[in-house]
């Protein structure tokens, strides 16, 4: 039990039995087989706290999910309902980067454990797959029942001071009481030259017969009660992980070779695994040596020899495929590879080197010790390295331990001297991109079928680094003319302060249309101007350009408002890009703080008063720029007291994903009314910091502030 918490009160062992009740009962509620909870933690993730009917250490890559993922865990979490996938096919359409990593045939449903506005997690049940059939409405409310029943008792425990935010592995959860003997089938089984052993499902020994005791060198009392893999740790390698998978969520049996040792071939034996509903039958006896058998330090990593095995390899290049698609950045796809290709061979170390003018650089490392990478980082491909050979020659090189490695290449730097090592050509479309090295921390064979896969996915990987590239490249450029169209300073301007604010979208292509300016007009007054230029990109940020020139121009020709924003509309009309925009114009007089304002479809302005109050303003205003050439926007008088603060900003800054704009709002509301009024800056760093602090920003935002310092009262 590793979950911790700092109230007193009932400890996280109380919080584990509660857990461990409600998903026992809801598998037996629904006819499952396994299941557990996820609860959320401090971090942005949740993690499964307790896991019945399935042994937890197979399922390791599942224990964290980022509620941002497309898990059906996290959608569950995120969205508050049900998520019900009673086959693969329905998983597979809604959930590829699931089925992607458990591409078998079963059934799951996840009921988010919610009171009221608290989040808890997500109850999970799994069960047999029902082709063609959706869950039943009485699975459904069953479901629901028993989420709202964990909801309750975790509630009176959060009351009581008991954790209920996880932290760290999922909690021992006891096993139920073995049965009472073997009946007369034990003497029989006795009998067989074969090993044969019964286990729950969680993986305990619950019967042994002789030639398993014989096999293992444990006595039939002290198999009892323990972990398979702790009695023959050779079945616990990374490379039968799969097999064991596959038995334990289909009801399909399963059938490998495995390696005991390696003195001589007699250390091959044959395993079938027989899946059931209450566990699992294994039989293990001699077997000839497979066609595969590399003189290597160690096992193959994953010998792929049972059709779930084959299968994952097909479906691990689908998985990474999907999570590549949403990366857009270099930084982004280094960090799918790090999530999705690491866990799936048991990598432990990653690096990846770009190619620059004939030189490796390095763009991404992780689990190397700090500083080792640097020495290799800008070398050329006249280099002797393996990372580099690996790009010149287009051929991977794969190294199943680091005294291979050594002796490939003398004097190289070593920064271990157990594991083993892949280096393999980033090439899209035979084009040279660079090159990853995989670190793994103990010795390893690479079977054909591995090296096949781990090839395979590195022209993905180069692709996704090249189309990356493309996209800096663009950004860059689309930046440059960003910056160059937004006002480099603000006037300074007497009785009035104002500052402003833009950050660019972290998502997607995160160069928006977003613009604001302050204009002083000839009569002394000050033109106050936000607009936000529908989409995003180049184009987007062209128009932004023409109408922030075309609101300057008419602004300083002496029009009123009114006459500006009708200008202002007709023009883009006339320019035909095929996008409109929203824009809000305020005309202030620094000296009497008489204020008219216009409002073309754009979110409503905040004003704090001196006294703190702070209210969304009610500005009449007309349609979006872009679509009506007759359109009005009629014109809205008030007055800012001085002391006053008038806060213009685009939607960026109020909307997020899932949540209404009118709860932005009020946030940013409460803000304003919190901040201090000055120093100005200090407060716009305020209001934008939380926002600034996203790293999943789809859109990009802007702030202008305007504070009445001076003149009449």
């Amino acid at each position: 039990m590793t979950a911790r918490g700092d109230s007193p009160g009932p400890g996280p062992e109380a919080t584990a039995r509660v857990l461990a009740r409600a998903a026992a009962g809801a598998v037996e509620a629904v006819g499952g087989y396994a299941g557990g909870v996820y609860l959320r933690s401090s971090t942005e993730e949740l993690l499964l706290a307790v896991l019945l009917g399935l042994p937890a250490p197979l399922f390791r890559p599942w224990w964290r999910i980022q509620t941002n993922r497309p898990y059906p865990v996290a959608e569950a979490y995120r969205s508050g309902q049900s998520v019900h996938l009673p086959d693969a096919e329905a998983a597979m359409r809604r959930f590829p980067q699931l089925m992607a990593g458990l591409p078998l045939p079963f059934g799951s449903l996840y009921e988010p454990v919610t009171a009221g506005p608290e989040r808890f997690g997500v109850l999970m049940v799994l069960r047999p797959a029902t082709p063609g059939v959706p869950v039943g409405a009485a699975d459904r409310a069953r479901m629901r029942e028993a989420a709202a029943a964990l909801a309750r008792e975790l509630s009176a425990l959060a009351a009581a001071g008991a954790p209920v935010v996880w932290e760290g592995d999922p909690a021992d959860v006891p096993a139920p009481p073995a049965p009472d003997g073997a009946g007369g089938a034990g003497p029989a089984v006795d009998r067989l030259a074969q090993a044969v052993l019964s286990l729950d499902r969680q993986g305990r020994i619950r019967f042994a017969n002789t030639a398993a005791e014989t096999l293992l060198g444990l006595s039939g009392a002290r198999l009892l009660g323990r972990v398979l893999w702790e009695a023959a740790p050779w079945l616990g390698h990374r490379a039968y992980e799969d097999h064991f998978r596959a038995v334990f969520l289909s009801t399909e049996a399963v059938h490998f070779p495995v390696r005991r040792g390696r003195h001589h071939a007699r250390d091959w034996l044959s395993v079938d695994l027989y899946p059931g509903s209450d566990g699992l039958t294994v039989m293990i006896g001699a077997a000839e040596q497979p066609d595969y058998a590399p003189e290597s330090v160690a096992q193959p990593g994953g010998g792929l020899g049972s059709v779930a095995d084959r299968a994952s390899a097909l479906y691990r290049p689908v998985a990474l495929a999907i999570a590549l698609t949403e990366a857009v950045t270099a930084r982004q796809v280094s960090a799918v590879v790090t999530e999705e290709l690491l866990p799936a061979f048991g990598g432990r170390q990653l690096a990846i080197y770009l190619l620059d003018e004939r030189h490796l650089y390095l763009a991404w490392e992780t689990g190397f010790p700090q500083g080792f990478l640097n020495r290799f980082d800008g070398v050329s491909l006249d280099t002797r390295l393996p990372g580099v050979e690996t790009l010149t020659t287009g051929r991977p090189l794969f190294f199943e331990s680091m005294e291979k490695l050594a002796a490939a290449y003398p004097g190289i730097p070593l920064d271990a001297h157990l594991g083993a090592r892949a280096f393999l050509p980033l090439i899209a479309s035979g084009r040279p991109v660079g090159s990853c090295i995989l670190g793994f921390d103990t010795p390893r064979g690479f079977s054909p079928e591995e090296r096949t896969v781990l090839t395979a996915l590195a022209g993905l990987i180069a692709q996704a680094l090249e189309r990356a590239k493309r996209y800096d490249n663009e950004a860059a450029r689309a930046r440059g003319l960003q910056s160059a169209l937004l006002p480099h300073r603000l006037p300074v301007c007497a009785h009035v302060d104002t500052v402003a604010r833009y950050l660019p979208g972290t998502v997607g292509m995160d160069i928006g249309g977003d613009w604001y300016d302050v204009v002083e007009t000839d009569d002394g007054r000050l033109a106050l101007v936000i607009g936000d230029v529908q989409g995003h990109g180049v184009a987007a940020a062209a128009t932004m350009g023409q109408l922030r020139s075309a609101v300057r121009a008419f602004a300083l020709s002496g029009s009123t408002p009114q006459e500006v924003m009708s200008g202002t509309n007709r023009l883009l009309i006339d320019l035909d890009p095929g996008q409109f925009a929203s824009c809000c114009y305020v005309s202030l007089d620094p000296a009497t703080g008489f204020v008219r304002a216009v409002r073309a479809g754009h979110p409503q302005p905040l004003l704090r008063h001196p006294d703190g109050r702070t209210e969304v303003l009610d500005l009449a205003g007309g349609v979006v720029l872009g679509i009506d050439p007759q359109a009005s926007y009629p014109v809205t008088e008030l007055r800012l007291a001085r002391g006053s603060v008038l806060a213009l900003y685009t939607d960026g800054l109020v909307e997020k994903p899932g949540v209404d704009i009118d709860v932005g709002v009020e946030r940013l509301r409460t803000a304003l009314a919190a901040a201090r009024p000055s120093p100005l800056t200090e407060t716009a760093d305020r209001l934008i910091g939380e926002a600034g602090g996203s790293t999943d920003r789809p859109d990009d935002i802007a702030l202008l502030l305007a504070l009445r310092t001076g003149g009449a009262a």
